[in-house]
């Protein structure tokens, strides 16, 4: 992969073009749909009229042409993309020190190359990126107050992340300054964010998404709130800095989204307990509260550091259910069972197939599978998915037997409601284009 010699400026996000949509200031449908000018319209749906035979006139002899039937309308094509999401991006000390060379550079692109086909195979790649960006002028920081050096942001974006949601309980550790170095960033390498804001409009909107497929554009919306800050204070300054959860208000903003035009609407929750694959009824209530309202096609869930099951639960969009992954796990950490538990050195890709099947027909969840991810930290914090390093384990510091250990672990916190993904997909179509979120 090329690289930059100088952190000057933005590096080019190598999957993603940028389009540039006025938003509005309003958590209604009125809101959304300033952001989603541009969708382009359905086929006319109007059936072709008959037509009058040639040579007929008033009065005149009618023509002896037989007459012919209007050819029947072809079938719409499908529009299908794929979307990836992935579980919690926590650069302790140990994994900045990692990334950092001898010369003091900061690049860690090295440490995410292991699952480079899973993320530029996605048509949709959604990270979590748990923690602030240290502000200008202040070091990083790890654990307890968190401030990620802004290359982690760089280097999500040249791998080929799309956006991130940033709603966690360690989004203000570096206070209000954090939260709007965060986004900035962001913005810079062309991802989109959502769960943080700087402004109360910008918490209003949701990120979109416009996927270019089967000769039509097909819209994403993705929500995101967290259950708590740590016990720190949201910013005077800024009471709307972060989202937390609010069942009614999600469920709000999901509907509006949807009026305005989303075809699908995603919602990362950050909640439930750390180091456990036990769910909170915090968890189990506002995923059923959100599947009850039909205006939800999928939620991803972060926070326990371990994987935690993943499920179609309650009615969902149509009546079936609504795909939830409780908890993803740790996608870049330095936690194990040094410190925590062993469960803390896996994560999970979540990959969901997305279909519309006619010009505005609904857009659906039409499959969801998992594949299980770890951390390598003694290779230098490596991230590895666990497929590859079973078909070929050479380069990875484990046994096969700790191989299978970590895959077992994570196959028995999933459950069975999905399938196991061992190979990456490819792009069905070109890179999405991210809305401009600020409000």
């Amino acid at each position: 992969m090329a690289r930059h010699t100088s952190d000057d400026g933005p590096r080019p996000h190598r999957r993603l073009r940028l389009v540039l949509v006025a938003l509005g200031s309003a958590a209604t449908a009125a809101v959304v749909a300033a952001a989603l000018t541009g969708v382009l319209p359905p086929g006319s749906q109007d059936a072709p009229g008959p037509e009058a035979d040639a040579g007929t006139s008033a009065g005149g002899p009618a023509s002896s042409a037989p007459a012919t039937s209007p050819a029947p309308e072809p079938t719409p094509e499908a529009a299908r993309f794929t979307l990836l999401a992935a579980g919690d991006i926590l650069p302790h000390g140990p994994v900045v020190a990692s990334a950092t060379g001898a010369d003091g550079s900061i690049d860690f692109s090295p440490l995410l190359a292991g699952i480079d086909p899973w993320v530029t195979g996605a048509d949709l790649a959604l990270c979590h990126l748990e923690v602030p960006v240290a502000p200008q002028g202040t070091p990083a920081s790890g654990y307890p107050l968190f401030g990620a050096p802004r290359e982690l942001v760089r280097d999500l974006g040249e791998q080929g992340w799309d956006g991130c949601s940033t709603a966690s309980n360690h989004s203000v550790d570096r206070g209000y300054p954090g939260v709007r170095t965060t986004l900035r960033r962001l913005d810079a390498t062309g991802m989109g964010h959502v769960g943080t804001a700087r402004a109360a409009a910008e918490q209003d909107t949701p990120q979109l998404y416009h996927l270019e497929r089967a000769g039509r554009q097909v819209t994403v919306a993705h929500l995101a709130a967290t259950y708590g800050l740590n016990g720190l204070p949201m910013p005077a300054e800024a009471p709307w800095a972060v989202t937390l959860i609010d069942a009614d208000e999600i469920v709000e903003q999901a509907r509006a989204a949807r009026e305005a035009g989303a075809d699908l609407v995603l919602v990362s929750l950050h909640a439930g307990v750390e180091y456990t694959e036990v769910l909170t009824d915090q968890q189990t209530e506002v995923v059923r509260r959100l599947a009850r309202s039909r205006a939800v096609d999928l939620v991803i869930g972060h926070h326990a550091h371990v994987p935690q099951a993943i499920d179609r639960v309650g009615r969902g969009p149509d009546g079936d259910g609504m795909w939830v992954a409780y908890g993803l796990g740790n996608l870049l950490s330095n936690q194990s069972d040094d410190c925590c538990d062993p469960r803390t050195s896996n994560g999970v890709l979540l990959s969901a197939t997305v279909t519309q099947e006619a010009p505005g027909s609904p857009a659906r969840v039409t499959g969801v599978r998992w594949t299980g991810t770890t951390v390598d930290i003694a290779a230098g914090h490596e991230v590895r998915a666990l497929p590859d390093l079973r078909h070929d384990p050479a380069g990875t510091t484990f046994s096969a037997a700790e191989i299978a250990a970590r895959q077992e672990r994570v196959a028995d916190a999933v459950g069975g409601a999905a399938k196991q993904r061992i190979a990456p997909q490819e792009p069905t179509g070109p890179a999405p284009d991210v809305v401009p979120r600020r409000g």
